[in-house]
């Protein structure tokens, strides 16, 4: 009686178990430390067969950001309901954002610190990712602004001139730069600090940053102080 054979596994399931160990070996080894000898041995396959399916070591790296960079986004958009209001819309991609970092550590080690920090090509490819986050939250900005027209229509300032409502362009990119990074440092001390949840670093950035913009969509914004009255320093 002949041996049975085996079926032989997809080229795209084979694929995604090299990336999968790919992403562990890069995100805890770094990408300078890591060796396609221990990549193909945690994936199960031989180092001839990683070169097959992704060519090199470089090429390797670039599939797995472009992976996990495309799962993030997708996890954070997917996480938004634009029927809610503005606060839940941005509550909801926080939280989608925090938890996905903290069930994947790994895959934000790639993203967040391996690719920023050894040049090109693989910086580009996180720059385009975060773009598209950052083009994310200024629309959720802006559907803030749209839900505050009405109370900020009626809103007077002491000497009774009517506020403008309309947040100007480069304000509300800073406001989405700065809630960007201030998430991705958050993630990064959450995900090294036990006993911080995703919902609680959630939280812990929802208080920090909607407070001001509530201010901000109320016509109450935080004005400098005069340059006469600035400490010299």
């Amino acid at each position: 009686m002949g041996a049975v054979k085996t079926k032989r596994m997809p080229r795209a399931v084979r694929e995604q178990q090299m990336l999968d160990a790919a992403v562990r070996t890069f995100g805890r080894r770094g990408y300078m430390a890591a060796s396609m000898d221990e990549i193909a041995e945690l994936a199960g396959v031989s180092k001839p067969l990683v070169y097959l399916y992704l060519n090199s070591k470089e090429d390797l790296f670039t599939a797995c950001i472009r992976r996990e960079a495309a799962a993030l986004v997708a996890a954070v958009r997917g996480g938004v309901r634009t029927e809610l209001p503005a606060d839940r819309q941005l509550w909801d991609g926080l939280r989608a954002f925090f938890t996905h970092t903290s069930h994947y550590p790994d895959a934000w080690s790639v993203l967040h610190l391996q690719a920023r920090t050894h040049g090109e090509p693989f910086a580009t490819e996180v720059a385009a990712m975060r773009a598209e986050i950052v083009d994310f939250v200024t629309q959720l900005i802006l559907v803030a602004a749209r839900e505050a027209l009405p109370q900020a229509l009626n809103c007077v300032r002491a000497g009774g001139t009517p506020i403008d409502p309309d947040l100007p362009a480069s304000e509300v990119a800073g406001i989405a730069e700065a809630l960007v990074g201030a998430a991705e440092a958050l993630a990064d001390w959450a995900n090294t600090t036990p006993g911080v949840s995703a919902r609680q670093a959630a939280a812990t950035l929802m208080n920090f940053a909607w407070a001001g913009l509530g201010n901000l969509m109320d016509g109450r914004p935080w004005t400098p102080p005069e340059a006469a009255h600035e400490v010299s320093g």
